[in-house]
Protein backbone atom coordinates (compact mmCIF):
# COMPACT_ATOMS: atom_id res chain seq x y z
CA UNK A 1 0.00 0.00 0.00
CA UNK A 2 1.36 3.41 -0.97
CA UNK A 3 1.35 6.23 1.57
CA UNK A 4 1.44 9.41 -0.50
CA UNK A 5 2.82 12.62 0.96
CA UNK A 6 2.53 15.92 -0.90
CA UNK A 7 5.62 18.15 -0.91
CA UNK A 8 4.44 21.77 -1.22
CA UNK A 9 7.02 24.49 -1.88
CA UNK A 10 6.80 28.23 -1.35
CA UNK A 11 5.22 28.80 -4.77
CA UNK A 12 2.53 26.22 -3.98
CA UNK A 13 1.69 27.85 -0.66
CA UNK A 14 1.55 31.33 -2.19
CA UNK A 15 -0.46 30.29 -5.25
CA UNK A 16 -2.97 28.07 -3.47
CA UNK A 17 -3.93 30.05 -0.39
CA UNK A 18 -7.13 32.08 -0.45
CA UNK A 19 -6.36 35.27 1.46
CA UNK A 20 -9.94 36.23 2.29
CA UNK A 21 -10.90 32.69 3.28
CA UNK A 22 -7.81 32.35 5.46
CA UNK A 23 -8.47 35.68 7.21
CA UNK A 24 -12.00 34.48 7.97
CA UNK A 25 -10.68 31.12 9.23
CA UNK A 26 -8.16 32.82 11.49
CA UNK A 27 -10.81 35.16 12.87
CA UNK A 28 -13.05 32.18 13.61
CA UNK A 29 -10.13 30.27 15.13
CA UNK A 30 -9.39 33.06 17.60
CA UNK A 31 -13.08 33.33 18.44
CA UNK A 32 -13.19 29.60 19.24
CA UNK A 33 -9.71 29.19 20.70
CA UNK A 34 -11.01 27.97 24.05
CA UNK A 35 -13.10 25.11 22.62
CA UNK A 36 -10.32 22.58 22.12
CA UNK A 37 -7.49 23.24 24.53
CA UNK A 38 -4.79 20.61 24.57
CA UNK A 39 -1.20 20.75 25.78
CA UNK A 40 0.51 22.78 23.05
CA UNK A 41 4.30 22.83 23.00
CA UNK A 42 6.56 25.63 21.82
CA UNK A 43 10.17 24.48 22.14
CA UNK A 44 13.17 26.68 21.45
CA UNK A 45 16.91 26.26 21.86
CA UNK A 46 19.96 28.34 21.01
CA UNK A 47 22.40 26.92 18.46
CA UNK A 48 26.15 27.55 18.17
CA UNK A 49 26.43 31.00 16.63
CA UNK A 50 23.43 33.25 15.99
CA UNK A 51 20.76 30.71 15.17
CA UNK A 52 17.90 29.17 17.13
CA UNK A 53 15.85 26.04 16.55
CA UNK A 54 12.14 26.07 17.30
CA UNK A 55 9.26 23.62 17.12
CA UNK A 56 5.51 24.20 17.51
CA UNK A 57 3.10 21.32 18.04
CA UNK A 58 0.42 20.21 17.74
CA UNK A 59 -1.71 22.55 15.65
CA UNK A 60 -5.31 21.44 16.18
CA UNK A 61 -8.63 23.03 15.17
CA UNK A 62 -12.20 21.88 15.82
CA UNK A 63 -13.59 20.13 12.76
CA UNK A 64 -10.24 19.62 10.98
CA UNK A 65 -9.17 15.92 10.81
CA UNK A 66 -5.46 16.73 10.86
CA UNK A 67 -2.76 18.34 12.99
CA UNK A 68 0.54 20.11 12.32
CA UNK A 69 4.08 19.99 13.65
CA UNK A 70 6.36 22.87 12.65
CA UNK A 71 10.16 22.86 12.80
CA UNK A 72 12.03 26.11 12.08
CA UNK A 73 15.58 27.35 11.85
CA UNK A 74 15.90 31.06 12.68
CA UNK A 75 19.08 32.85 11.56
CA UNK A 76 18.60 36.65 11.60
CA UNK A 77 21.28 37.42 9.00
CA UNK A 78 20.14 34.74 6.54
CA UNK A 79 17.73 35.36 3.65
CA UNK A 80 15.12 34.26 4.43
CA UNK A 81 15.80 34.47 8.16
CA UNK A 82 13.32 31.69 8.89
CA UNK A 83 13.44 28.33 7.12
CA UNK A 84 11.84 25.01 7.89
CA UNK A 85 8.90 22.70 7.29
CA UNK A 86 5.36 22.19 8.48
CA UNK A 87 4.30 18.55 8.64
CA UNK A 88 0.57 17.91 8.19
CA UNK A 89 -0.55 14.62 9.76
CA UNK A 90 -3.86 12.79 9.71
CA UNK A 91 -5.60 12.74 13.10
CA UNK A 92 -6.98 9.29 12.27
CA UNK A 93 -3.76 7.33 11.90
CA UNK A 94 -0.86 9.83 11.88
CA UNK A 95 -0.25 9.50 8.14
CA UNK A 96 1.99 12.28 6.83
CA UNK A 97 -0.34 14.03 4.41
CA UNK A 98 1.94 16.89 3.38
CA UNK A 99 5.21 18.69 4.05
CA UNK A 100 4.95 22.43 3.41
CA UNK A 101 7.46 25.29 3.24
CA UNK A 102 7.42 26.94 6.65
CA UNK A 103 8.80 30.37 5.73
CA UNK A 104 5.92 31.32 3.44
CA UNK A 105 3.30 29.58 5.56
CA UNK A 106 4.44 31.32 8.75
CA UNK A 107 4.60 34.72 7.07
CA UNK A 108 1.05 34.42 5.74
CA UNK A 109 -0.60 33.05 8.86
CA UNK A 110 1.15 35.54 11.16
CA UNK A 111 0.67 38.47 8.81
CA UNK A 112 -3.02 37.89 8.15
CA UNK A 113 -3.77 37.25 11.83
CA UNK A 114 -1.97 40.51 12.63
CA UNK A 115 -3.95 42.34 9.93
CA UNK A 116 -7.23 41.08 11.41
CA UNK A 117 -6.21 42.16 14.93
CA UNK A 118 -4.85 45.51 13.73
CA UNK A 119 -8.05 46.31 11.87
CA UNK A 120 -10.11 45.46 14.96
CA UNK A 121 -8.06 47.57 17.37
CA UNK A 122 -7.06 50.58 15.26
CA UNK A 123 -9.27 53.65 15.38
CA UNK A 124 -12.07 53.75 12.80
CA UNK A 125 -10.86 55.78 9.85
CA UNK A 126 -7.16 55.38 10.65
CA UNK A 127 -5.60 55.06 7.21
CA UNK A 128 -1.91 56.03 7.50
CA UNK A 129 0.32 53.01 8.14
CA UNK A 130 3.93 52.85 9.29
CA UNK A 131 6.26 49.88 8.91
CA UNK A 132 9.33 49.29 11.08
CA UNK A 133 11.28 46.36 9.64
CA UNK A 134 10.79 46.03 5.87
CA UNK A 135 10.76 42.24 5.61
CA UNK A 136 8.34 39.65 4.28
CA UNK A 137 6.31 39.64 7.49
CA UNK A 138 5.51 43.36 7.33
CA UNK A 139 4.72 43.04 3.64
CA UNK A 140 2.03 40.42 4.31
CA UNK A 141 0.50 42.50 7.13
CA UNK A 142 0.28 45.51 4.82
CA UNK A 143 -1.32 43.46 2.04
CA UNK A 144 -3.84 41.93 4.44
CA UNK A 145 -4.65 45.25 6.10
CA UNK A 146 -5.29 46.81 2.71
CA UNK A 147 -8.07 44.27 2.13
CA UNK A 148 -9.74 45.21 5.43
CA UNK A 149 -9.59 49.02 5.41
CA UNK A 150 -8.43 51.85 3.12
CA UNK A 151 -4.71 52.69 3.40
CA UNK A 152 -3.94 56.24 2.24
CA UNK A 153 -0.23 56.50 3.08
CA UNK A 154 2.63 54.13 3.98
CA UNK A 155 5.88 55.10 5.72
CA UNK A 156 8.69 52.55 6.12
CA UNK A 157 11.95 52.40 8.09
CA UNK A 158 14.57 49.66 8.10
CA UNK A 159 18.14 49.34 9.39
CA UNK A 160 19.11 48.49 5.80
CA UNK A 161 18.14 51.53 3.66
CA UNK A 162 18.30 49.47 0.47
CA UNK A 163 15.78 46.99 1.83
CA UNK A 164 13.52 49.88 2.82
CA UNK A 165 13.69 51.25 -0.73
CA UNK A 166 12.88 47.82 -2.22
CA UNK A 167 9.89 47.55 0.12
CA UNK A 168 8.70 50.98 -0.99
CA UNK A 169 9.01 50.04 -4.67
CA UNK A 170 7.06 46.79 -4.18
CA UNK A 171 4.22 48.54 -2.38
CA UNK A 172 3.99 51.67 -4.50
CA UNK A 173 0.25 51.96 -5.31
CA UNK A 174 -0.58 52.61 -8.99
CA UNK A 175 -1.60 56.25 -9.22
CA UNK A 176 -1.40 56.66 -5.44
CA UNK A 177 0.99 58.56 -3.16
CA UNK A 178 4.53 57.16 -2.99
CA UNK A 179 5.66 55.11 -0.01
CA UNK A 180 7.70 57.37 2.25
CA UNK A 181 11.13 56.34 3.53
CA UNK A 182 11.84 57.20 7.17
CA UNK A 183 15.06 56.98 9.15
CA UNK A 184 13.85 55.63 12.50
CA UNK A 185 10.91 54.09 14.31
CA UNK A 186 10.25 57.48 15.88
CA UNK A 187 9.90 59.03 12.43
CA UNK A 188 7.43 56.29 11.48
CA UNK A 189 5.34 56.90 14.59
CA UNK A 190 5.27 60.62 13.88
CA UNK A 191 3.78 59.96 10.43
CA UNK A 192 1.38 57.05 11.00
CA UNK A 193 -1.84 56.31 12.86
CA UNK A 194 -1.10 52.56 12.65
CA UNK A 195 2.43 51.20 13.10
CA UNK A 196 3.60 47.63 12.49
CA UNK A 197 6.90 46.51 14.04
CA UNK A 198 8.44 43.35 12.54
CA UNK A 199 12.09 43.24 13.60
CA UNK A 200 14.66 41.13 15.45
CA UNK A 201 15.31 43.87 17.99
CA UNK A 202 16.38 43.09 21.55
CA UNK A 203 16.12 46.73 22.66
CA UNK A 204 12.97 48.88 22.63
CA UNK A 205 12.60 50.83 19.40
CA UNK A 206 9.90 53.19 20.73
CA UNK A 207 8.78 54.59 24.07
CA UNK A 208 5.57 56.27 25.22
CA UNK A 209 6.97 59.72 24.42
CA UNK A 210 7.15 58.68 20.74
CA UNK A 211 3.44 57.85 20.51
CA UNK A 212 0.32 59.96 20.04
CA UNK A 213 -3.21 59.51 21.44
CA UNK A 214 -5.33 57.19 19.33
CA UNK A 215 -2.47 55.31 17.69
CA UNK A 216 -2.36 51.55 17.31
CA UNK A 217 0.90 49.56 17.41
CA UNK A 218 1.33 45.94 16.32
CA UNK A 219 4.53 44.29 17.57
CA UNK A 220 5.37 41.04 15.75
CA UNK A 221 9.02 40.70 16.76
CA UNK A 222 8.49 39.73 20.40
CA UNK A 223 8.01 36.01 19.80
CA UNK A 224 11.03 34.72 21.74
CA UNK A 225 12.64 35.47 25.11
CA UNK A 226 14.90 38.53 24.98
CA UNK A 227 13.30 40.18 21.94
CA UNK A 228 11.76 43.62 22.52
CA UNK A 229 10.32 46.29 20.26
CA UNK A 230 8.17 48.46 22.57
CA UNK A 231 9.28 50.01 25.85
CA UNK A 232 7.56 49.07 29.10
CA UNK A 233 5.93 52.49 29.46
CA UNK A 234 3.98 51.87 26.24
CA UNK A 235 2.72 48.50 27.46
CA UNK A 236 1.87 49.99 30.85
CA UNK A 237 -0.20 52.80 29.34
CA UNK A 238 -1.88 51.10 26.38
CA UNK A 239 -4.74 48.66 26.03
CA UNK A 240 -2.73 45.52 25.27
CA UNK A 241 -4.10 42.52 23.38
CA UNK A 242 -2.15 39.28 22.83
CA UNK A 243 -2.90 35.91 21.24
CA UNK A 244 -2.14 33.84 24.36
CA UNK A 245 -1.60 35.24 27.87
CA UNK A 246 0.58 32.38 29.12
CA UNK A 247 2.98 32.61 26.18
CA UNK A 248 3.04 36.41 26.19
CA UNK A 249 4.08 36.36 29.86
CA UNK A 250 6.63 33.56 29.53
CA UNK A 251 8.37 34.53 26.27
CA UNK A 252 6.53 37.38 24.57
CA UNK A 253 6.01 41.12 25.01
CA UNK A 254 4.93 40.79 28.65
CA UNK A 255 7.97 38.75 29.70
CA UNK A 256 11.04 41.08 29.90
CA UNK A 257 12.80 41.13 33.30
CA UNK A 258 11.69 44.17 35.27
CA UNK A 259 8.52 44.59 33.21
CA UNK A 260 5.75 45.83 35.49
CA UNK A 261 2.64 43.62 35.42
CA UNK A 262 0.47 44.49 32.43
CA UNK A 263 -3.23 43.73 32.34
CA UNK A 264 -3.82 42.30 28.89
CA UNK A 265 -6.69 40.69 27.01
CA UNK A 266 -6.62 38.05 24.28
CA UNK A 267 -7.79 38.54 20.72
CA UNK A 268 -10.29 35.74 21.33
CA UNK A 269 -11.84 37.69 24.20
CA UNK A 270 -12.17 40.76 21.98
CA UNK A 271 -13.76 38.78 19.14
CA UNK A 272 -16.21 37.10 21.52
CA UNK A 273 -17.21 40.46 23.02
CA UNK A 274 -15.74 39.62 26.44
CA UNK A 275 -13.35 42.59 26.20
CA UNK A 276 -14.09 45.88 24.43
CA UNK A 277 -10.71 46.22 22.73
CA UNK A 278 -10.51 49.91 21.78
CA UNK A 279 -13.10 51.85 23.77
CA UNK A 280 -12.27 55.46 22.85
CA UNK A 281 -10.80 57.40 19.89
CA UNK A 282 -7.84 58.67 21.96
CA UNK A 283 -6.90 55.26 23.39
CA UNK A 284 -3.45 53.83 22.65
CA UNK A 285 -3.74 50.16 21.65
CA UNK A 286 -1.14 47.42 21.17
CA UNK A 287 -1.34 43.94 19.62
CA UNK A 288 1.64 41.74 20.52
CA UNK A 289 1.24 38.08 19.46
CA UNK A 290 3.64 35.17 19.91
CA UNK A 291 2.10 32.77 17.37
CA UNK A 292 0.04 29.64 18.03
CA UNK A 293 0.27 26.14 16.51
CA UNK A 294 -3.38 26.07 15.38
CA UNK A 295 -2.66 29.00 13.06
CA UNK A 296 -0.24 26.74 11.15
CA UNK A 297 -3.02 24.19 10.70
CA UNK A 298 -5.48 26.82 9.47
CA UNK A 299 -3.34 27.64 6.44
CA UNK A 300 -1.76 24.20 5.95
CA UNK A 301 -5.13 22.49 5.70
CA UNK A 302 -6.46 25.08 3.25
CA UNK A 303 -3.39 24.81 1.03
CA UNK A 304 -3.38 20.99 1.20
CA UNK A 305 -7.04 20.76 0.17
CA UNK A 306 -6.46 23.13 -2.74
CA UNK A 307 -3.32 21.21 -3.82
CA UNK A 308 -5.23 17.92 -3.96
CA UNK A 309 -8.02 19.54 -5.96
CA UNK A 310 -5.67 21.17 -8.48
CA UNK A 311 -3.05 18.43 -8.69
CA UNK A 312 -0.25 20.58 -7.25
CA UNK A 313 2.82 19.45 -5.32
CA UNK A 314 5.27 16.59 -5.63
CA UNK A 315 3.86 13.22 -4.60
CA UNK A 316 6.24 10.91 -2.73
CA UNK A 317 5.94 7.72 -0.72
CA UNK A 318 8.42 8.22 2.12
CA UNK A 319 7.79 4.66 3.35
CA UNK A 320 8.65 3.05 0.01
Amino acid sequence: MAYVTLLLARSDVTDLLDVDQLASRLRDGFRRDDEQRIAELRARTDLPGEGTATALLPGVLPGVPAYTVKVNAKFPSADPALRGVVCLHSLDDGALLAVLDSASLTAWRTGLAAAVATDMLAAPGAATVGIVGAGVQASVVLRGLGRLRPVSQVTVADLDPARGRRFAERHEPPGGPPVRIAGTARDVLAAAQIAVFATWSREPLASLADTRPGQHLTSLGTDEPGKRELAGDILGSATVVVDDLRLARSMGALSPPGQRPVKAATLGQVLRGEHPGRSSPDELTVYAPVGLPWQDLAIAWQVYQAARKRGRGVRVDLLA
